[in-house]
């Protein structure tokens, strides 16, 4: 009897077939897919790459299921009939290779993301990926790419979309947002390509972008373009004067680093020089988590006395900080929950249980709930450690929820290194309820 897997494995296989494509024909409609979504190192990558990994998605015997990015692109290839037009109801190849998702074990909420992904890019087929954007900004961009518009004005309404983008993070699925945002970074590559005179505003604005686009990338799994994503926003960064941003930028490029590659080595150069450039700028907010990222990285690493001595510096530029900082957005409340991480490294977890929980305590807006994903995964590990695993089970459930609902990346990260730690009670009844509510949030993302 046919598996699940090998089910789905055939429904692709069918899908294919039915329109006459070899493997190399898809791979090419995947890199044109990919490249019409903005993906861009799926759409530059190898075409035999992508040809193996179709066929081992079509392989009986082979495990290898399509990932996040290709999911999409999957999607977007098969939500269009051979003639050309949006087919997405019922009897669809678009319905039936969701049918080979569920075989495949893709979670329905992350079926659902696809449907209103792929929704949103029929709603705009046949145009580029700027229909994505609000009217005003989509006018802005077309009138300074025809050489009519005072360039000036277009700035603030790229801006406006990238903090729209932004504010929805945690609140909108990941591939949406990342659609969402790729005409704007594309709108800032064609802005600094332009001969003549560039508006001084943007740097400030592609920085901004380009690193948006990193954290969007790496939540969906792609790394090689948010560590590309990450450089151009250094780069542009590096423009300004004042270096906050840029050291904005290098804290974020740290984490990334750390939980994309596992390279304590790398994550820490980057956070000594998000450090350097943090003293180098004016606002005491990014320079207070630019020490607690570091921090961190010590951490983690096992240099428990640089640890120390990198939060001691965060908190005393936290009582710097005033109301009037341009970067506000990191407090005491926030660097409670790196306090907290670096206390559980350190073996002391009721120092890390309290800050923690003071911690997850001021996580309250739908901006915040990546974040809290991944500060209840570390309250719960604090809990174990202080020889209660029931209760680190109870956290732990509010954690898989919110990695659920979020698509967060570190926050599934976290909750599956505490459960490895529950190992020594896998049999208790409370640690089986725990896998199976694990199995139906999680796996398949």
């Amino acid at each position: 009897m046919a598996t699940g897997r090998q089910t789905g494995a055939r429904i692709l296989r069918r899908l294919r077939v039915s329109r006459g494509w070899s493997w190399a024909d898809l791979a090419r409609a995947l890199q044109e897919s990919a490249r019409q979504l903005g993906m861009a190192s799926l759409a530059a990558s190898q075409r035999s790459s992508i040809r193996r990994a179709v066929a081992r998605w079509e392989s009986i015997d082979d495990g290898t299921n399509p990932g996040e990015r290709y999911q999409v692109v999957l999607a977007h290839v098969y939500a269009s009939t051979p003639t050309g037009q949006v087919g997405l109801g019922p009897g669809s190849d678009f319905e039936l290779l969701l049918e080979a998702f569920r075989y495949f074990d893709v979670t329905s909420p992350r079926i659902q993301e696809i449907v209103e992904v792929i929704a949103t890019c029929a709603g705009a087929e046949g145009t580029d990926l700027a229909m994505l954007l609000q009217p005003a900004t989509r006018a802005s961009v077309a009138t300074a790419e025809l050489g009519r518009s005072n360039l000036d004005e277009v700035i603030p309404s790229l801006h406006e979309a990238v903090v729209s983008i932004d504010r929805q993070v945690g609140a909108q699925p990941f591939v949406r947002l990342q659609l969402q945002l790729a005409p704007v970074v594309d709108a800032c590559r064609l802005l600094a390509s332009q001969s003549g005179r560039r508006p001084a505003d943007l740097p400030t604005l592609a920085a901004a972008a380009f690193a948006l686009a990193a954290r969007l990338a790496f939540e969906t799994r792609d790394d090689e373009a948010a560590m590309g994503f990450y450089a151009e926003a250094t780069q542009a960064a590096g423009g300004l004067k004042d270096r906050s941003l840029r050291a904005m930028i290098r804290t974020s490029h740290t984490m990334v680093t750390l939980h994309a590659t596992g390279d304590h080595r790398l994550a820490r150069e980057i956070a000594r020089a998000a450090t350097v450039d943090a003293h180098r700028g004016s606002s005491y907010a990014v320079r207070a988590r630019a020490h607690a990222v570091h921090a961190e990285i010590n951490a983690r690493a096992g240099q428990s006395r640089d640890a120390a001595e990198a939060i001691s510096r965060a908190w005393t530029t936290v009582d710097q900080l005033s109301m009037d900082d341009p970067h506000q957005g990191f407090d005491g409340e926030r660097l409670r929950g790196f306090d907290g991480l670096c206390a559980l490294h350190a073996g002391d977890a009721g120092h890390a249980h309290s800050s923690l929980e003071r911690s997850l305590e001021s996580l309250r807006t739908s901006r915040d709930a990546v974040q809290r994903g991944i500060v209840t995964s570390d309250l719960a590990l604090a809990r174990l450690k202080l020889g209660d695993p029931r209760a680190c089970v109870a956290g732990l459930h509010d954690a898989i929820d919110v990695a659920s609902a979020t698509g967060g990346r570190v926050a599934t990260q976290r909750v599956r290194l505490v459960r490895q730690a529950l190992r020594p009670w896998r049999t208790e009844d409370f640690v089986a309820e725990l896998d199976e509510h694990l199995h139906d949030a999680l796996i398949g993302r």
